[in-house]
């Protein structure tokens, strides 16, 4: 399936090459292009290739800080998204960060989840939502997951229940695979719920 979320470009700026390194696995893993840059001095170009939808911007550099790149990024492009994330957070630079239109402002260390949630909700306000059908499955699998979990079931237990494999079952509550509506009746029937509890608040 094809999703929208695999056409976003993310430019990650970072001095320090393991947070780079740790950022693009988890984007990419999430389906987003992703492109890393340790000196910051080379962003300026990127930005001007149009390749990208949103900007993690760290603040703290030698040469340039993240402001006077922001300043920069601004100037080539007023509509890009920004997202800003350090490991020293003052009012000053929140200020600074609000003025030239940041979407967010993140103190590292960050929790993965969270940061999710901020990206999400920043391509929804651009109108680059991931595609509803994926959304769908995420809202699926993650209800059957808490269903389960509450009802202190395994995944073996569940497949014992459903005749369904302990392979297919764990894909469906990652999102990997869709399920059908016979498989989604299965697991209802195992969990004592209706089928419609799967869906969620989707």
């Amino acid at each position: 399936m094809a999703s929208l979320s695999s056409q976003v470009g993310i430019l990650i700026i970072d001095d320090d090459k393991e947070i780079c390194d740790y950022m693009e696995t988890f984007l990419t893993r999430d389906g987003f292009f992703v492109k890393t840059l340790t000196a910051p001095q080379d962003a300026l170009e990127e930005v001007r290739s149009g390749s990208y939808h949103l900007v993690i911007l760290d603040l703290m550099m030698p040469k340039m800080d993240g402001i006077e790149i922001l300043n920069h990024i601004r100037k080539i492009d007023t509509d890009i998204a920004v997202i800003i994330f350090t490991g020293y957070p003052s009012l000053e630079t929140a200020v600074a960060s609000l003025k030239l239109d940041v979407v967010d402002y993140i103190k590292k260390p960050f929790n993965p989840d969270e940061f999710r949630e901020v990206i999400d909700r920043v391509l929804k306000r651009k109108g680059l939502a991931r595609d509803p059908e994926e959304q769908l499955h995420k809202v699926i699998g993650s209800t059957i997951r808490s269903l389960r979990k509450e009802r202190g079931l395994t995944l073996k237990q569940m497949a014992r229940r459903t005749s369904l494999s302990v392979s297919l079952l764990s894909q469906i509550e990652r999102a990997e695979s869709s399920a059908s509506i016979s498989s989604l009746y299965k697991i209802a029937v195992a969990l004592d719920t209706k089928i419609t509890q799967l869906f969620g608040a989707f």
